[in-house]
């Protein structure tokens, strides 16, 4: 193969529509756009919910619900999992992040009690349910909140 021989894959090129470039061009005067009205003007058009002139169905619709612009959201990561860390680890939200346990760290990390831990470790997190503090501490770790 030579440099002049190469050619882009069947399909990945096509030719753009030069429009306005003449009678003869098959695309000139009016360049497909017709005569007058909404469409012809340049940033005409009609918006993508648009529905002939009908409410549009996002406006007819009811609102329902409520969002809580100060909530927070917390990545949550289930006791069994922690069982992956060695015994005596100190487990941070650094780590979890390291590890692949939390994708995207959010407002914090949240401990649940799902499931069983087998041995001591250290946990430092944002939050606790009650249940995994104690199966924790059962299991001779410490629970400390950061």
């Amino acid at each position: 193969m030579r440099l002049h021989e190469l050619q882009p894959a069947a399909g990945s090129r096509h030719k753009r529509k030069r429009v306005g470039r003449g009678m003869a061009s098959g695309w000139g005067k009016t360049s497909g756009r017709g005569h007058k009205g909404q469409g012809q003007r340049s940033g005409g058009g009609k918006g993508h919910y648009f529905e002939g002139g009908q409410t549009p169905l996002v406006r007819r619709l009811p609102k329902r619900g409520f969002n809580n612009l100060t909530q927070k959201v917390y990545a949550e990561v289930k006791l069994e999992d922690l069982n992956r860390f060695a015994a005596g680890t100190v487990v941070t939200p650094e780590l979890l992040v390291e590890t692949g346990l939390v994708k995207k760290m959010q407002d914090g990390v949240k401990i649940l009690g799902n499931g069983e831990l087998k041995h001591a470790l250290t946990v430092k997190a944002h939050r606790f349910t009650n249940s995994a503090a104690a199966k924790i501490e059962q299991a001779g770790g410490t629970v400390e909140v950061i």
